[in-house]
């Protein structure tokens, strides 16, 4: 106690960040939520490199399907905290990508208190301006739905939201963390701005 115990250190000074990211089938999965839980298993992984941890993230994201928002971004946020915890990415989106926001309910509330202009939008498919329609429309093309409630049918909040989603093949995130880190890379990097080098450019 109160010895100084050097360690060595053993960690290679690197140019580059490797982000590896799951995939995962759900569009097979007919009906199945689309939403992770302790027991769900990947059905595959993609890792790609990139000079910092933005562009090596969305390299690995496109890799799985993953497209860049360029139309609308939906946005259900769950608990108060998750609301404002988000609440900066929120005005990343509507001001520096420039991004139109579409939001349920509580999260509509929140933006509104913030000054961060939304459209408000509806979670079940019977309802009037509901978030299904507009993601057929084509108006949204990435959805961020962090659930941590139950609907009256005992499933997390936003099934159908989700569901959709997939069907459509729009990008869908359910991890706050991952949600915030996508939209921090989106500031620093366009699609025309990713760069693609060989492999010995890296490991070289």
């Amino acid at each position: 106690m109160g010895v100084s115990n050097p360690v060595d250190n053993n960690c290679l000074d690197l140019d580059y960040v490797a982000v590896k990211v799951p995939m995962f089938s759900f569009a097979r999965l007919v009906g199945v939520d689309p939403i992770l839980g302790v027991e769900m298993a990947s059905t595959g992984e993609v890792c790609c490199f990139g000079l910092d941890l933005h562009e090596a993230l969305l390299h690995a994201l496109l890799a799985t399907g993953f497209k860049f928002p360029r139309q609308g971004v939906l946005l259900s946020l769950g608990p108060v905290a998750d609301k404002y915890s988000f609440a900066e990415d929120a005005g990343v989106i509507a001001h520096e990508l420039d991004l139109p926001i579409y939001a349920t309910k509580g999260t509509a509330l929140m933006l509104g208190e913030l000054g961060i202009e939304c459209i408000e939008v509806r979670k079940k498919p019977d309802d009037e301006q509901n978030a299904m329609d507009l993601i057929d429309a084509g108006k949204i093309d990435l959805v961020i739905n962090v659930s941590r409630e139950f609907d009256e049918s005992g499933r997390p909040d936003g099934f159908f939201i989700r569901r959709r989603a997939v069907e459509s093949g729009v990008s869908l995130i359910t991890d706050l963390q991952l949600a915030r880190a996508i939209v921090e890379a989106l500031r620093w990097y366009k699609p025309e701005s990713l760069r693609i080098e060989p492999w010995n450019h890296y490991v070289a």
